[in-house]
C-alpha cells in the first residue's frame, strides 16, 4: 500500500507489552458526565431536554458509544451546572488515576551503608 493510505486502527485492548492502553477519550467523557448528573440526582430525560440533545443520542455519549461534538459538550455542561474546565479537571484526574510507576528503593543503615536485602519494589498510583 502507498503513503497516505487510511489504515483501520486497533480498538483498546492489551498492548505489546500485555499492560492495557490508554482509555478512549469518548468513554472518559462518558462517565464524566453520566457522575455528574447522577450526583445531580437527575434523569438522562431532564439534562437531555435542558441540553437541547435527543436522549437516546446523550445516552450514546455517556456509554462511550458516540463522540460528542464540542457544541454538544458545552450544551450537556451547562444543562449540568458544569463549565467545560470542571469536564477537563475530572478527565484528568481519571486518567491520572490509571497510571502506576514502579520504582526501586533502597533502605540504607544509620552509617550510609545498604542494609542486607535492602531494596524493595514499590509500585505507586499517580495521583
Amino acid at each position: 500500500m502507498g503513503e497516505g493510505v487510511l489504515r483501520a486502527v486497533p480498538g483498546p485492548g492489551p498492548g505489546r507489552d500485555g499492560e492495557a492502553d490508554e482509555p478512549l477519550l469518548r468513554d472518559l467523557v462518558g462517565a464524566a458526565l453520566r457522575r455528574a448528573r447522577l450526583r445531580q440526582g437527575r434523569t438522562l430525560r431532564d439534562v437531555a431536554d435542558q441540553a437541547r440533545v435527543s436522549l437516546p443520542y446523550l445516552s450514546e455519549i455517556e456509554r462511550g458509544r458516540k463522540e460528542a461534538s464540542s457544541e454538544v459538550l458545552a450544551a450537556v455542561c451547562g444543562a449540568l451546572g458544569l463549565r467545560l474546565a470542571d469536564l477537563v479537571g475530572a478527565l484528568h484526574i481519571d486518567l491520572t488515576s490509571r497510571t502506576t510507576v514502579s520504582v526501586t528503593a533502597t533502605t540504607t543503615a544509620k552509617w550510609g551503608r545498604p542494609r542486607r536485602g535492602g531494596q524493595a519494589n514499590l509500585t505507586l498510583l499517580a495521583a
